[in-house]
């Protein structure tokens, strides 16, 4: 199944299942969070939306939301060894040991969910602004302490997922040995579905699923990866952020930069005059095969106190 938050011109957001390009809406609920703690109440919604549907609509014609717009949280880890190895070896340094120990995470914004085709502001005060190319799973049926190998059955489905970053905010605040905060939470963009486990089986290997990880700025590639390189399986990641307290439905875990994935990694290793970092008018496009693409425009920030 693809699910959709969606909306049109005449219509406030809703949910809709997707299906040979086109969107059969859900009369109820409105949020797609409603229908995601069990695969029985996901299976009954979409025979609801196939036998009885609000609309019936070409997927061109919405406008797509996040999946989730406003999930209960949103952590994102660092997972694939290679961008830690190549950003790390590029500064002339190693990586830390306990990376290979810790699936380590951070929190960031759940008010700055963006969708999938919205425009992207740099945040105020960066001269550094970046992408990272990332999937993210959303949280279907809770737990705690969630065994890794038990982790598919708490998994709704997979998305695209952008972590814009101001690397010169980051890198300020993080000296303090806090953060990333500011660095982070202008804005994420997630979309442009949501694609359930059950679609995605045939792809399935290594720690996770054969899926080719695109980017380009302004048409020009930039990334190339795969989401079967992720070093630590989203069965770790689960597993680890579970840990003595709950995953609740509709959270967002994201897996972190694909190798390649960000002008970070692609600068220290081929320069800023290859890769510069991203400007007002710039058009950044995220492909993850089987899933969508995130199509992003960055505009001007808007200035804050003290930017």
């Amino acid at each position: 199944m693809r699910w959709c938050t969606y909306s049109t011109p005449t219509s406030d957001p809703g949910v809709g299942l997707v299906e040979d390009s086109v969107v059969y809406g859900l009369r109820s609920p409105a949020t797609l969070i409603e229908i995601l703690g069990s695969p029985e109440s996901l299976a009954a919604a979409a025979g609801s939306a196939r036998t009885s549907p609000s609309e019936v609509l070409p997927l061109a014609d919405v406008r797509l939301h996040a999946p989730v717009p406003v999930p209960p949280s949103v952590r994102d880890f660092m997972a694939f060894e290679e961008h830690v190895v190549t950003s790390t070896t590029a500064l002339g340094l190693r990586v830390d040991p306990l990376w290979y120990e810790v699936p380590v995470f951070y929190f960031t914004n759940p008010a700055a969910i963006r969708g999938p085709h919205d425009d992207v502001p740099i945040a105020p005060g960066s001269a550094a602004w970046d992408f990272e190319l990332e999937i993210a799973a959303v949280i279907g049926t809770p737990g705690s302490n969630i065994a890794a190998d038990d982790a598919d059955r708490h998994i709704a489905g997979y998305t695209v997922l952008c972590d814009w970053s101001a690397r010169d905010l980051q890198e300020r605040e993080m000296r303090l040995h806090l953060g990333p905060a500011k660095g982070k939470d202008t804005a994420t963009s997630i979309g442009p579905v949501l694609v359930t486990l059950d679609e995605l089986e045939p792809y399935r290997a290594g720690n996770a699923y054969d899926l080719t990880m695109t980017a380009t700025v302004n048409g020009k590639p930039y990334s190339n990866g795969n989401f079967s390189t992720i070093h630590w399986s989203f069965g770790d990641l689960l597993a680890y952020a579970s840990r003595g307290t709950e995953l609740r439905t509709g959270d967002v875990i994201g897996s972190g930069t694909v190798g390649t994935g960000c002008i970070l990694e692609l600068s220290r290793t081929h320069g800023l005059d290859a890769y510069p970092w991203l400007a007002p008018g710039d058009a950044v496009t995220l492909s993850i095969e089987h899933l969508g693409e995130i199509s992003a425009s960055v505009t001007p920030s808007v200035p804050g106190p003290g930017a």
